[in-house]
């Protein structure tokens, strides 16, 4: 299974509620997210399905993804909102019956669940910054491999040539 991972774009300080998972992306977050999409289809990755922590900001950055992929429903997972365990959306991938997903989520939990797939140590993190994406290799039950960490600046790049 392909698992794509990709952090969050750059979200407001606070929200209007005072509840942090009511912060909305930036408009210069917002505008990273369409172009971090943009160059994440270019990639041609074959996602199949997108999961995302249910956050206002994660959920605005899965957006422009599901749209330049044509994928009509994005799945909000609790698994993916902030402390929860690494091995909880593993066990969602294993189910799930997709050959490629891409998790839209939070540090430092995207960091911690890249740990799991790869050496099966969530306290092995490996930190995303915002809008960028890694991308594991993972069979459920062994490890996987990371077959790529693209920051925001490159996948840009890639979306404004395509």
């Amino acid at each position: 299974m392909d698992v794509w991972l990709l952090r969050h774009a750059k979200a407001e300080e606070s929200s209007d509620s005072g509840r942090d998972e009511d912060r909305a992306l930036t408009s210069g977050g917002a505008r990273r997210a369409v172009a971090v999409a943009r160059g994440l289809a270019a990639l041609d990755p074959g996602i199949e399905a997108i999961l995302t922590s249910p956050y206002r900001r994660a959920r605005e950055t899965a957006g422009p993804v599901a749209h330049a992929f044509g994928i009509k429903k994005v799945i909000d997972s609790r698994s993916l909102e902030p402390g929860r365990a690494p091995a909880d959306v593993a066990r969602e991938l294993e189910t799930g019956g997709w050959s490629a997903a891409l998790l839209v989520g939070h540090q430092p939990l995207l960091g911690s669940i890249v740990a799991f797939l790869i050496f099966g140590d969530e306290r092995r993190e490996i930190p995303l910054r915002k809008a960028s994406v890694a991308h594991i290799s993972w069979t459920p039950g062994a490890s996987g491999t990371l077959e790529a960490l693209l920051p925001a600046d490159v996948l840009v790049r890639l979306g404004a040539g395509s």
